[in-house]
């Protein structure tokens, strides 16, 4: 489940996708069977949250991982680069960004 505090000690990551309506739901499933299938068995994955836009022209995404390393060797994998050309073809654009949380409300 996902913790969001700073006293947690893991790499946070939040990746943006921009897409149409059109293919919003395709690359929905696409996220969500990588998480499934793949992603949440790698070493250091904690936890991910998948978020849609009303005009499901973005999906957000929230993942945490156990250390930085873990999520550059998931991304790394053949399997994963793999997913990434299909989910690249479904969208205009999408963003992995590292962060550190500093502060909870």
């Amino acid at each position: 489940m996902t913790e969001i505090s700073k006293q947690t000690q893991c790499q946070t990551v939040i990746t943006t996708f921009e897409m149409t309506p059109g293919t919003c739901q395709d690359l929905l499933d696409e996220l969500t069977t990588a998480y499934a299938e793949f992603i949440s068995k790698q070493e250091g994955f904690i936890s991910a949250a998948l978020h849609v836009n009303d005009a499901q022209t973005r999906i957000a995404n929230y993942s945490q991982w156990a250390r930085r390393e873990d999520f550059q060797a998931m991304l790394r994998t053949d399997e994963m680069r793999k997913r990434n050309r299909v989910i690249s073809g479904l969208c205009k654009s999408f963003e992995p960004v590292m962060y550190e949380v500093v502060e909870g409300f």
